[in-house]
């Protein structure tokens, strides 16, 4: 086990750095192993420390617990001050190399929630807090939503109160804020799950999600500079959303 100096000197590495570094202690010595890569992931140890229940209960989880291609796992616990608040977490190919990371929010009790980004070596990136505890972000997805190559996270901030879409763009090595777009949701207070997503329809993702008064469903799309955003129905309900990102609609 490493001591406190040594741990802080392999934390201050760049994520390359670490990430090769952990590979190389993972990689069997036979001749000819590959690199592994993340099949699953999911959350343990169910915690009320966090009394927010946007979820439809109080019960949250302090630990992630990545599975590797050779069957490994790699176990991400919280400091006490954070959960993990949200419903699953999401295997995301964020920097397009062909093998996902683990895209999750994460609340402080403080400061409340934020975007986080999740590999084999730990914490990669993530947005900044929201600011206040018992403020909450609700992800759509990831995509290259403007065709420059770079892979665009989009979410909605605060769908209960801001009702806002935000684009941040993983981009060497951290997040970085593009854009945002105010009038939408995809949650309503107590929900089990989040509504829509991003789809590809004709090769174009679209962000699906429901106008902030929930009248509609909506097809957003992003060019790099702006948005477009068309109706694509009145029926807001869950197989309505399902439908949706199947391009049915």
């Amino acid at each position: 086990m490493l001591n406190g100096a040594r741990r802080l000197s392999y934390c201050a590495l760049s994520r390359p750095i670490r990430r090769a570094l952990l590979i190389a202690c993972l990689l069997p010595l036979a001749h000819g192993a590959v690199a592994q890569t993340i099949t699953s992931a999911t959350y343990t140890d169910p915690t009320t420390r966090y009394a927010h229940g946007i979820l439809g209960d109080a019960i949250e989880h302090g630990v992630l617990v990545i599975k590797l291609s050779n069957a490994k796992t790699v176990t991400i616990t919280l400091p006490k001050s954070d959960v993990f608040e949200d419903t699953a977490p999401r295997l995301l190919d964020v920097d397009a190399d062909g093998s996902p990371e683990v895209v999750v929010v994460q609340s402080n009790a403080r400061l409340g929630a934020k975007l986080a980004i999740y590999d084999e070596t730990g914490l990669v990136a993530a947005t900044p807090n929201i600011g206040r505890p018992n403020r909450w972000l609700a992800p759509l997805g990831a995509a290259d939503l403007d065709g420059d190559g770079l892979i665009e996270l989009a979410y909605i901030d605060r769908p209960h109160l801001a009702k806002t879409l935000m684009i941040w763009r993983f981009e060497g090595g951290e997040l970085r804020f593009v854009s945002e777009l105010a009038g939408y949701t995809n949650h309503r207070i107590g929900e089990r799950d989040i509504a829509g997503g991003i789809r590809s329809c004709n090769g174009r993702p679209e962000m699906i999600v429901a106008r902030a008064d929930w009248s509609e469903i909506a097809a957003i799309t992003f060019d790099g500079i702006g948005f477009v955003a068309k109706t694509i129905g009145q029926d807001t309900s869950r197989p309505a959303f399902a439908t949706a990102m199947t391009c049915n609609d």
